[in-house]
C-alpha cells in the first residue's frame, strides 16, 4: 500500500467525469472495523458487499426510496446479480468512502460503485449490482414502475460515449 505504484490504481479522471452530474452521487465513509478483517489484516471480500449495500441505501434514500417507502408503494427491490473487482486491499484501521450512482433505471436497477482509500483517493475496488422491482406478492416487474422511475430518473448519470454497457 502506498508507496510507488500506488498511482497506478488510483481514480481517474474518467471516473471522475463519469460521477460529476450533481446530486447523482451518494457517498458513505465507513470506517473498517476490526470484525470485518481477516487473520492476514485485510478485509474480507464478503465484507465489500456490506459496504456496496451502506452507500446503495444512502443512493436510495436520496430518491425517497428506503425500505419503508418502498413498502409504502406496494414495491421491493431484489438484487439480481452482483460483481465487484478488488484492485487493492482495505485493513482495519483504514477510512473508505464508498460511492454509489444510477446507470439504468427503466427494466431494472443498475447501480455502480467505487471504493477509495479515504486518506490518499488509492481506489480500492470498483463493482455494480442489478436489481428487479418486486410486488408486495413477490411478483417480478419487467419494468421499473413508473412510481418509482419518476424518483430515480433525475439521479441517473448516463453512460459516457463509448464506455460498454458492463466493464
Amino acid at each position: 500500500m502506498g508507496g510507488s505504484g500506488s498511482t497506478a490504481h488510483r481514480s481517474s479522471a474518467r471516473t471522475a467525469r463519469r460521477r460529476a452530474a450533481p446530486g447523482a452521487v451518494a457517498a458513505v465513509e465507513i470506517d473498517v472495523p476490526f470484525h470485518d478483517v481477516d487473520s492476514l489484516g485485510i478485509v474480507w471480500h464478503g465484507h465489500y458487499y456490506k459496504y456496496l449495500e451502506i452507500a446503495r441505501t444512502a443512493l436510495l434514500r436520496a430518491c425517497k426510496l428506503d425500505a419503508d417507502d418502498l413498502r409504502a408503494l406496494g414495491f421491493g427491490l431484489v438484487v439480481i446479480e452482483s460483481r465487484c473487482r478488488h484492485v487493492a486491499p482495505l485493513r482495519y484501521g483504514d477510512v473508505a468512502r464508498v460511492s454509489a450512482w444510477l446507470r439504468d433505471v427503466r427494466h431494472r436497477l443498475r447501480v455502480e460503485y467505487e471504493i477509495v482509500r479515504a486518506v490518499d483517493g488509492l481506489q480500492i475496488a470498483r463493482a455494480e449490482t442489478t436489481l428487479v422491482t418486486v410486488t408486495r406478492a413477490g411478483e417480478l416487474m419487467l419494468e421499473t414502475p413508473e412510481a418509482l422511475r419518476t424518483r430515480l430518473e433525475p439521479m441517473l448519470v448516463p453512460a459516457e460515449a463509448g464506455e460498454g454497457e458492463k466493464r
